[in-house]
């Protein structure tokens, strides 16, 4: 049910290592009219990319190895500097475990490889808008 209020404008960023299946969603998100604040290609640059910024993102859509435990400590670190940002994974693994770990870890959902541009707009308003 719509009510008078505008809807507010999704906001993302990217973490991922070298990905050419997101280069596309990303291309494709802007040219629907998604803003994407920057891409980035590790958490570390993602950090500081996020610190100067006014107003953050409100989704950032992370691409990593999630088997590897540095990258799982430095989500740590983003998660508790900016617990405000939904985190969204995205994986070629097809794994229930790894899904539930990544939600019980405190990501907000959880989109495989494959998925389209059409999925991920789902996905931020269902993740963002509750």
């Amino acid at each position: 049910m719509k009510t008078g209020t505008t809807q507010q404008k999704i906001t993302i960023a990217f973490i991922n290592d070298k990905s050419p299946i997101l280069d596309l969603i990303c291309n494709d998100l802007i040219a629907s009219g998604t803003e994407v604040f920057f891409r980035s290609e590790s958490i570390d640059e993602g950090l500081s990319r996020l610190s100067p910024l006014k107003e953050l993102p409100k989704v950032c859509i992370i691409d990593l190895d999630f088997y590897d435990t540095i990258i799982l400590a430095q989500l740590q670190e983003l998660r508790t500097q900016y617990p405000t940002i939904k985190l969204i994974a995205h994986s070629d693994i097809d794994d229930e475990k790894v899904g539930y770990g990544l939600l019980y870890f405190g990501f907000s959902s959880y989109l495989l490889v494959g998925s389209s541009a059409d999925d991920f707009k789902k996905v931020f308003e269902k993740v963002y808008n509750g």
